[in-house]
């Protein structure tokens, strides 16, 4: 299990880098969504397969948000690709700066002390994540409600910018 979290890891790693040093924002909203995914899959891995599916769905939609706004607001009809010299440069940077953070602090890191929530089965009565949800719709339940209003009125007010000049958001070119 710790390999698959450790390469969930690298995969998050990748992803933040694929976002960071995009130049165009239709190439950083795929990192995104790719970070996303393996972050779910470290929290799926440590127990919290119903959580994480929660917040890929809830990440999904704002993403959407994101995407509409990105791609209309983006002036370049010919957006640099990932095979120029600046992307290169920013993604070497980057995974130069990770591998160097990476082996200042690699002293203290030992992958056996990764312990999964259902490993100890013979002393819990519960399962991690079914308390966990069961406390996020009944302790959370006003915030979840909140926080899903909040990304109706993002959708609202990103379509109101991309309209401008009374047209519509999807227009002809």
């Amino acid at each position: 299990m710790t390999y698959f979290v450790s390469l969930f890891l690298f995969g998050l790693i990748l992803g933040l880098v694929a976002v960071a040093s995009n130049p165009a924002p239709y190439f950083a909203a795929l990192g995104l969504v790719v970070a996303a995914g393996v972050g779910c899959g470290v929290l799926a891995g440590h127990g919290g397969a119903f959580l994480s599916l929660v917040c890929w769905l809830i990440y999904l939609g704002g993403m959407l948000v994101f995407f509409a706004y990105s791609t209309t607001l983006a002036a370049d009809p010919f957006p640099e690709s990932r095979g120029d010299s600046s992307f290169v440069a920013y993604v070497g940077g980057y995974l130069g700066a990770v591998g160097l953070a990476g082996g200042w602090f690699w002293g203290g890191w030992y992958g056996a002390s990764w312990v999964v929530v259902d490993e100890f089965k013979e002393f819990s009565m519960l399962r991690g994540d079914s308390s966990g949800a069961a406390l996020m719709y009944s302790g959370g339940g006003g915030m979840l409600v909140i926080c899903a209003g909040a990304l109706l009125l993002t959708l609202f007010v990103v379509l109101e910018m991309t309209r401008g000049l009374s047209r519509g958001a999807l227009r002809a070119v």
